[in-house]
């Protein structure tokens, strides 16, 4: 789907999650990633205040929505996207505010003064931190995309990573975060609250968080080697007939459990039946076609496998295209593309924080051709 639509007389720009499609308009000419970027600020702030997005929820909460965007841009100018301020100039969504605009005929949320943040140098912090517990954990999330054609060979294997912190610090703490091997991260983005120039000169995070969770940075690893586990699908069709068999296995083992291992593929088109079975999981063919293998965990005794007959339809003797099959699984406690934190130092706090880390690796968009 293209995100930059040009007429004669505008640009478009659209983001799409969830079922939504969020969209801006323009006249003029502009840096397309400015839009692209601040429709996806939208979709976050949307995201924390209603929960998951979509059109009956939207519908329900009209209101804060507008309201929301109001705060969010002014005459065309994106004006106050940082989460902190917006919540407290618009009040977040609950039962007991819903009620008493029903009971009062009121429908406003928006806040009779003026956020402290909004005077600040660093306004993604609200001034006073309720609650703070003295803690911060840091959390590396990776999605792997490979790509393996129908030799077997590896043909793109990369990891795409977020940084996600978990901040509840009080006071205006500083933090500084190093890695044991930067040099193997690309394509950064980082949150307004990250100093550009340390991480420039000596590729060092320092900041001042915001209350809460938020994503820290984005990166990408490129040109992996290997992949954790191996999908190994063999096809052969003559007679009207498609033999399938499928073989799952570890690759590279993590040292963590590798666990919600699902592999699924489009039957082909002119399938009259198909008759599939598994040693391990369960399988299921649903409306749409799609054969679904739910495998969950390998099992040290066996190396899943999947085979069967698909049968063609009547007059075709051969298939002639092929299913790409995707794999999907997560790994707990590993980030499978090297990243290490070496430490974390937090200063400007009345104690020492206790301080907590983890990792996680899922499979993004892992194809494996046959």
């Amino acid at each position: 789907v293209l995100q930059v639509v040009v007429s004669p007389t505008h640009y478009l720009f659209r983001v799409y999650r969830s079922g939504v499609t969020f969209l801006a308009c323009t006249q003029v000419e502009m840096p397309p990633l400015m839009a692209i970027e601040f429709l996806s600020r939208v979709a976050d702030v949307l995201t924390d205040y209603l929960g998951d997005i979509n059109e009956d929820t939207i519908k329900d909460n009209f209101v804060i929505v507008y309201q929301i965007l109001d705060e969010m841009m002014d005459n065309g100018f994106p004006l106050t996207t940082e989460p902190n301020i917006l919540k407290e100039l618009v009040a977040q969504p609950n039962m007991v505010s819903k009620m008493l605009n029903v009971m009062t005929g009121k429908s406003s949320t928006i806040g009779s003064k003026l956020p402290d943040a909004t005077a600040s140098f660093v306004p993604w912090r609200t001034t006073i931190v309720k609650d703070a517990s003295n803690e911060v954990y840091v959390n590396i999330v990776e999605e792997l995309d490979a790509c393996v054609n129908r030799e077997g060979v590896l043909v793109k294997c990369e990891a795409c990573g977020e940084i996600e912190v978990n901040s509840s610090l009080p006071g205006l703490p500083e933090l500084t975060l190093s890695f044991a091997n930067p040099t193997i991260i690309n394509d950064v983005r980082f949150h307004p609250c990250v100093r550009f120039r340390p991480w420039e000169s000596n590729q060092i995070l320092s900041f001042v968080p915001p209350d809460g969770q938020f994503k820290l940075m984005s990166y990408r690893v490129k040109k992996l080697k290997t992949t954790p586990i191996y999908v190994k699908p063999q096809l052969s069709s003559d007679s009207g007939n498609c033999r399938v068999h499928v073989m799952v296995g570890i690759r590279n083992d993590p040292g963590k459990p590798i666990d919600s291992i699902i592999v699924q593929f489009q039957l082909p088109p002119l399938i009259a039946s198909a008759d599939l079975t598994a040693n391990h999981g369960t399988v299921d063919i649903l409306a749409d076609q799609t054969c679904v293998w739910t495998i969950g965990h390998i099992p040290k005794d066996k190396a899943p496998s999947l085979s069967g007959n698909l049968r063609l339809e009547e007059g075709l003797a051969h298939l002639h295209a092929f299913p790409i099959f995707q794999v999907k699984f997560r790994i707990m406690g590993a980030a499978l593309s090297g990243l290490q934190i070496d430490k974390l130092d937090v200063k400007n706090t009345p104690s020492a924080p206790y301080k907590g880390f983890r990792a996680q690796t899922q499979a993004g968009r892992y194809e494996v051709r046959s």
